[in-house]
């Protein structure tokens, strides 16, 4: 099937085959395709985007494309601003984990570097508190494959590289962090509530 008439009001897909873009809560993917599929009758174009970190191919309709959140890559002073977030003096948050977790997901959702930048930093001084639950070591685990991804293609270095200089921006903070800003709180498991899968269609 040939390339989709382009029907974007601007005349010009806002991203491009090739392109490296960011997925959120996914993390850096490749735009493979712009192909046509027939929805309702009407052909519709999809961008095909593969994402290495699961590899797994996604089909995105193009007009849904910005509003679920997919974007370029950042340049590279907004990479620079999510490493020195990362170095950033600490302030301890909330005692109540459960609320610690929502309030961080709810940070990775919006899918902007910089808070992405804010999740790593304050879950890995709070793991040199206290052992993270299972869901808020996932959640780091998460942020910190996001954010080294993204800064190692924005500022075109390797992945290890970027992973070093984020772990030495950590450290020397991390001693500064101690138990009593923190305080004492319930680390029962907690499990929040399933969201609805969402279907990117029309």
């Amino acid at each position: 099937m040939g390339m989709p008439e382009d029907t974007s009001p601007n005349g010009t897909y806002p991203f491009q085959i090739d392109q490296k873009v960011v997925y959120p809560l996914q993390g850096v993917g490749t735009i493979q395709l712009i192909t046509e599929k027939i929805f309702k009758g009407k052909p519709t174009p999809y961008y095909q985007i593969y994402l290495p970190v699961t590899d797994m191919i996604v089909m995105i309709p193009v007009h849904k494309a910005v509003e679920i959140g997919i974007r370029s890559i950042v340049p590279q002073e907004k990479a620079q601003e999510a490493l020195a977030i990362v170095s950033s003096e600490y302030e301890p948050v909330t005692a109540d984990w459960k609320l610690r977790y929502q309030m961080n997901l709810d940070l990775l959702k919006n899918g902007d570097i910089t808070d992405i930048a804010l999740v790593v930093r304050n879950l890995y001084h709070r793991s040199k508190v206290k052992e993270l639950p299972i869901l808020e070591r996932k959640l780091y685990d998460s942020a910190m494959k996001l954010l080294i991804d993204e800064v190692a293609f924005s500022l075109n270095i390797d992945v290890k590289e970027v992973e070093k200089l984020v772990h030495e921006k950590l450290e020397p903070l991390a001693k500064l962090v101690h138990a009593s800003a923190f305080g004492e709180d319930s680390e029962e498991e907690f499990e929040p509530e399933e969201e609805e899968e969402e279907e990117y269609e029309e």
